[in-house]
């Protein structure tokens, strides 16, 4: 029995999958609240400005903590460190469906960042150590495009889940606050009336004289006499009038993209269609029409939403706990084939897990010139690749006014397309391995991809375009983005030894320290005029330095951190 060959176990496969599994749930919590931005906005009447600080809020504890976050990865092993950083970060998810206001909404987003900031740099940890070094590329390549996986549902399953939670048989009246801009609303809606849109008329016909003098009133601006209860009259007879027949014409609505529900509900019998349908129908009707002056009626499903994603959080932890191990040889599953397929080419300090590895290896990082040089190109990077995941819904919405499904599917789609090229950079670098230098298969990769998304965001500032070209070069930045990670990630495994969450966790930091400034900077880039080509010319700009900095960086310059002698650290 001795002499009988022991087959090849896949353990290294299931932990990539748990790690990719967790991937997908970061990018999911992450980039949810970007899809339900507008919702939240309208619920806590928050400003632009407050918005782009809690986008931007996760961006910094998430920067700042990678560093630690790496080290303790690295120090206490990635198993118990990771699943606990998913706890966390699945808690604040949850917590956030209860927020009351700004303060506590940014508090959140801050702890949030907190908790997802180990999550990439202890999976580059397990990575490296479950994987051939022939492989990294490809291994890291499905980790990230889990990732990309998870922000591709977001806004798909965000969208979904707000009209589900918001089923007909919830109330669709217009409550006292859901007329967010009064004067704006009546302005509009006394210009329709003046040229005889179908839609105004049908529901002035049916307005009693003081609602019709609320409008005028509002219309010049002129203080009411009984404040808010004329308002609440107002609404109260627009209510039941939202009641009675359809109010659809389709000349009305020409050029107007109709909510998915509304599409859904125009289809619907005369016969047949109830109260509550045509409540509903008539509401998503008048939003279409006053797009900013009236609250949207689905944005009440955005907190149990959060508190689901929160929810699913706990079963992916158990489910990783359950997985993964440190290291190969914890792993009794593992078969002698498979370790000595995965310790390959490694040095024999690489395959001792016995030592302690001291503190965070500062002084090599801050000598390196190849890691500066990478950490300029993840900053740069990151400027130009957040607009996808924090103002591309709200620039479709402000530049085509796209519905929310709509919306959902033409945000998914470029982050959908940067899957292939998180799989094609993840093969592109091991390929390249075989044939060029260690060097040129780690940084070709990346000034390439930074060159094409450059060039997309140059088309998208020089031309007005129709709303999907607009996706599709959106698509080339996504694509571009992604092909250049797993080269990235691949580097940082080549230099980092036994400290590559440290290493990892330093890029990051800087990285998403440039994804931390950029929803506060792109929104005053835009401006109250809305000056969205400024803010393509600014991407384009990081994506040409992030290409220009990638060509200097070394994955052959090791990082060289000298062994401690006994009882000793060299590590700061």
């Amino acid at each position: 029995m001795s002499n009988i060959e022991q087959p090849t176990s896949y353990v290294r496969h299931r932990v990539i999958f748990a790690c990719m599994l967790m991937s997908i749930l970061l990018y999911l919590d992450r980039f949810c609240i970007s899809f339900a931005e507008v919702f939240i906005k309208d619920d806590l009447g928050l400003s632009d400005t407050q918005i782009g600080w809690v986008l931007s809020a996760f961006f910094w504890s998430y920067a700042l903590c990678q560093v630690p976050s790496g080290w303790l990865s690295d120090r206490f092993g990635a198993r118990t460190m990771l699943a606990l950083y998913i706890l966390v970060w699945s808690l604040f998810t949850a917590l956030t469906g209860f927020v009351t206001g700004f303060v506590m909404l940014l508090l959140f987003r801050l702890g949030f960042g907190v908790g997802q900031a180990g999550a990439y740099p202890t999976s580059a940890n397990l990575v490296s150590k479950w994987m051939p070094i022939s492989a990294r590329g490809i291994a890291s390549s499905m980790v990230a495009v889990g990732g990309r996986l998870g922000g591709a549902l977001a806004p798909w399953l965000t969208a979904i889940l707000i009209v589900l939670f918001v089923p007909i048989s919830q109330s669709s009246e217009l409550l006292p606050g859901d007329l967010l801009q009064p004067h704006q609303f009546a302005v509009k809606f006394t210009k329709n009336l003046d040229e005889k849109q179908g839609f105004e008329t049908s529901i002035y016909e049916h307005l009693t004289p003081e609602s019709k003098a609320y409008l005028k009133n509002e219309a010049l601006e002129k203080k009411q006499e009984t404040g808010t209860a004329v308002e609440s009259d107002f609404l109260a007879n627009l209510n039941s009038i939202l009641k009675k027949d359809t109010l659809y014409n389709p000349a009305d609505f020409e050029g107007l993209d109709l909510n998915q529900q509304a599409k859904q509900l125009l289809n619907v019998s005369p016969n047949e269609i109830s109260i509550e349908q045509k409540s509903r129908l008539n509401r998503l009707l008048l939003e279409a029409r006053y797009y900013s002056e009236i609250r949207k009626v689905q944005g009440k499903g955005w907190r149990p939403v959060m508190v689901v994603y929160g929810l699913i959080g706990i079963l992916v932890a158990g489910y990783f706990w359950w997985t993964v191990r440190d290291y190969p040889r914890a792993n009794p599953a593992c078969s002698e084939k498979e370790l000595e397929l995965i310790e390959y080419g490694r040095l024999e300090t690489e395959k001792d897990h016995s030592k302690s590895i001291g503190g965070v290896p500062l002084v090599p990082i801050l000598k390196s010139r190849s890691i500066w040089l990478i950490c300029l190109s993840q900053f740069c990077t990151n400027i130009g690749w957040v607009f996808l995941v924090t103002w591309l819904p709200r620039f479709l919405d402000d530049t085509y006014q796209v519905p929310l499904v709509t919306r959902g599917w033409m945000v998914l789609i470029p982050i959908a397309v940067g899957w292939i090229g998180m799989l094609a950079g993840g093969r592109a670098t091991d390929w390249l391995l075989k044939r060029i230098s260690l060097r040129w298969s780690r940084a070709l990769p990346i000034v390439v991809s930074r060159f094409a998304a450059m060039a997309a965001y140059i088309l998208l500032y020089l031309f007005e375009l129709p709303p999907w070209t607009a996706v599709a070069l959106f698509s080339i930045v996504a694509f571009s983005t992604d092909f250049g990670s797993a080269p990235m990630w691949a580097f940082n495994q080549d230099i980092g030894g036994k400290h590559v969450g440290s290493v990892l966790g330093w890029g990051n930091m800087w990285g998403n320290l440039g994804a931390a400034i950029t929803p506060v900077f792109l929104i005053w880039v835009i401006g109250t005029d809305h000056h969205w080509n400024l803010a393509f010319m600014t991407c384009a700009i990081a994506f040409l330095i992030a290409g220009i900095a990638a060509m200097g960086v070394d994955a052959s310059e090791s990082l060289f951190v000298e062994e401690p002698p006994e009882g000793e650290l060299n590590a700061i």
